[in-house]
């Protein structure tokens, strides 16, 4: 049985500090995001899910990061606006944390260390290589939007590669799963 992730202090966008103790019951998917990246699009999808699962006990954490390019610049208040103009996101959003290396965050730290590898990794990494970048090895997040499904006691169940989407059936029928529990 892995450890619960709800003891965790994060801080929301607007600088309130508290633990993810207030999701206990729901379904999480934890999403590290970026505002200046190409998979940024991701935010549409993300917010779609939101609008048709919310009411069935889904939550998505957005945490803003800036370890990959340097593709989340901007303030906590820079990227709020951003997301909400652009994406019309209403899923909760964190203060920007590190998610990779030696400062990474706590909840990164537990994420990764609950499922070490990814599910879905295509293409996409070899991509990254192509464009002349060094893709994190697991248990590291390998890019923006990497996401961590977590069940309603607060257990990281399933990890998907960042440029699986919203709508892909392995999120999708994970999420369904996990809901109807």
């Amino acid at each position: 049985m892995s450890t619960s992730v709800y003891n965790i202090p994060v801080t929301s966008i607007q600088g309130a500090e508290f633990t993810l103790n207030q999701y206990q019951g729901k379904v999480l998917l934890i999403v590290n995001v970026a505002s200046k990246c190409g998979l940024t699009p991701q935010y549409e999808g993300l917010q779609k899910l939101y609008s048709e699962k919310k009411a069935e006990g889904l939550e998505i954490l957005g945490f803003p990061s800036n370890d990959f390019l340097e593709q989340e610049p901007g303030s906590e208040k820079e990227i709020q606006d951003f997301c909400s103009t652009n994406y019309q996101v209403e899923f909760p959003l964190f203060a920007k944390i590190r998610v990779v290396g030696e400062a990474k965050h706590p909840l990164y730290a537990a994420l990764t260390q609950a499922i070490p590898e990814r599910t879905g990794e295509g293409p996409w990494w070899k991509d990254l290589v192509d464009y002349g970048l060094t893709p994190n090895e697991p248990p590291e997040v390998l890019w923006n939007f990497e996401k961590f499904l977590v069940n309603k006691n607060g257990e990281v169940i399933a990890r998907f590669a960042p440029d699986i989407t919203a709508d892909d059936p392995r999120i999708v029928d994970a999420i369904n799963a996990e809901l109807a529990k």
